[in-house]
């Protein structure tokens, strides 16, 4: 069977963790170790990161409280990602902001994730943004070799369009499992740019950054009125938060999306949760994409 349609989805929760902004959160090392337990407590256990996250920070901040209870680690699927240069003071060497997806920048940017996060392997290696200059025999290479030592379990991409999904795995033999995109009731682009069929076809996993749109998704000046009234109109239909209704109307779509979060509040990551309850009727649906649109369907 070719490994393009092997169905074979990445084994994670239904809703991931987003740590892009833990620098910002002003934990301590005790105060992070209680929001990942409660986090795998509420039944969020995928994590996700980046090595640029945080100025470079956030994956060794991460490291830090999981190495406070290292077992921790064995609940955990660990996501990262690799591929962007920000000249940064905590990386002296980079001069300009730009991509690199070299054999070498792979294999050293995971064993540099490995040392910060504090961990041997990782569930999953995702190429941050694709590059016009991206080489498939390179990125091949590096994870065949980061697959065959035992560093790296899977696979993915993220921000790739299908057809540059389809350019990388046709030189690799193991599949990509993940595809991370901009998802959201504001940000429709990937909804209709073929996408979400695409992941379909190859059993991908759909992931979803920012999927309440930045925050804009809360902020009257940020969304069009229409649109916030029929997710107000939803939610208060299932009797839910307008933050649960923006993520029930994401996990409804039949690609299996699995939307980011991005808050250091357990309160809005166990409430989150309860979104998995919420099953939106085609009618709802339509009507938060309609108003998104601004126009009936044709």
């Amino acid at each position: 069977m070719n490994h393009q349609y092997h169905p074979l989805g990445f084994t994670g929760s239904r809703l991931a963790q987003g740590y892009w902004r833990l620098a910002e959160w002003g934990m301590s090392d005790q105060e992070l170790v209680r929001f990942i337990e409660q986090s795998i407590e509420a039944g969020i256990t995928t994590v996700d990161h980046a090595d640029i996250y945080g100025d470079y920070q956030c994956e060794t901040l991460f490291g830090k409280a999981l190495a406070l209870k290292p077992e921790l680690r064995d609940k955990l699927q660990i996501i990262t990602k690799c591929g962007i240069l920000l000249p940064s003071a905590n990386r002296p060497e980079i001069s300009s902001q730009r991509y690199d997806q070299s054999t070498g920048h792979i294999i050293q940017s995971v064993d540099q994730s490995l040392k910060n996060l504090q961990v041997e392997s990782l569930e999953m290696l995702l190429l941050h943004r694709p590059s016009p200059l991206m080489d498939p025999d390179h990125i091949a290479e590096a994870f065949e070799h980061l697959y065959t030592v035992g560093k790296v379990k899977h696979f993915g991409v993220s921000n790739f369009s299908a057809q540059q999904f389809d350019l990388l795995q046709s030189r690799l033999d193991m599949p990509l499992l993940v595809n991370q995109v901009e998802l959201s009731p504001i940000e429709l682009k990937h909804f209709k740019d073929g996408t979400l069929e695409h992941a379909q076809q190859h059993a991908v996993t759909p992931m979803a950054w920012s999927p309440f749109a930045g925050g804009d998704l809360f902020k009257l000046d940020g969304i069009d009125p229409t649109l916030h009234h029929a997710i107000a109109n939803v939610a208060e239909a299932h009797q839910a938060s307008f933050d649960q209704i923006a993520l029930a109307w994401l996990l409804r779509h039949p690609s299996g999306i699995v939307p980011v979060l991005g808050s250091g509040k357990i309160e809005r990551a166990q409430a989150a949760q309860q979104a998995l309850s919420i099953s939106l009727s085609d009618d709802e649906w339509f009507a938060i994409w309609v108003a998104s649109q601004g126009h009936p369907v044709p």
